[in-house]
């Protein structure tokens, strides 16, 4: 929206509504007769304007009703009301969202990342954390036989252990269905990391990233 053009349009109709109430004599029904029709010119589009405010306050001008010039501007001056103040509202009466700070990040993720982060290098800190998460991980599990998504893939799958393939698993009951909801969505969670986290970031090469893009990607 063009907000200035709002305001501008506003604040005249405002002006001319003004200006129309003054120019009624005492025991006279209308005013002078150029701002009347003036003021009906320009009825239509502030009508617009004030629907994309608050339709309520559009409603309720009438141009043809006793003093619906008056009643017309002070609906105006409501409407330029929230024009100056929705910013402020957008900014300050949002629900309180959930943050993580980066720092709270495990050891792995974070500390390869942050002095590129602190560059503002966000998709090579991105790859950073990664690639240091697909060298822990088969070190951590003893396994170097076969590449990073599959190991995810199997480091969390809920069949037994056998000789050369360890699991990674949740502390709790295992034999109830939120311990097994956890694993089992551990298990691709970790492999979309490495499928639509550190192959994006080692690959895509033709825009850089965006912050919402980088954040996405961290968390």
């Amino acid at each position: 929206m063009d907000r200035d053009w709002m305001r501008q349009q506003l604040e005249a109709f405002a002006d001319l509504a003004l200006r129309y109430e003054r120019s009624t004599r005492p025991g006279d029904y209308i005013g002078d007769p150029t701002l009347y029709e003036q003021l009906h010119r320009a009825e239509p589009t502030v009508k617009q304007i004030l629907r994309l405010l608050d339709p309520e306050l559009a409603e309720k001008i009438n141009l043809d009703q006793m003093a619906g010039e008056a009643m017309a501007r002070h609906e105006v001056h409501r409407g330029l009301g929230i024009l100056a103040d929705m910013d402020e509202w957008a900014a300050r009466l949002v629900p309180d969202a959930p943050t993580l700070p980066a720092d709270q990040f495990h050891p792995w993720v974070w500390e390869p990342a942050a002095p590129l982060w602190g560059a503002e290098a966000r998709q090579d800190a991105v790859l950073a954390a990664a690639r240091t998460v697909s060298r822990r991980l088969p070190q951590k599990l003893g396994r170097h036989d076969i590449g990073e998504t599959d190991l995810g893939m199997q480091a969390f799958d809920m069949k037994d252990p056998v000789a050369g393939k360890p699991r990674l698993r949740f502390d709790g009951d295992r034999n109830t269905p939120t311990w097994c909801a956890r694993q089992d969505g551990a298990k691709y969670l970790a492999a979309g990391a490495f499928l639509a986290l550190r192959n994006v970031a080692a690959h895509e090469d033709a825009v850089p990233w965006t912050n919402r893009e980088s954040q996405i990607s961290c968390t």
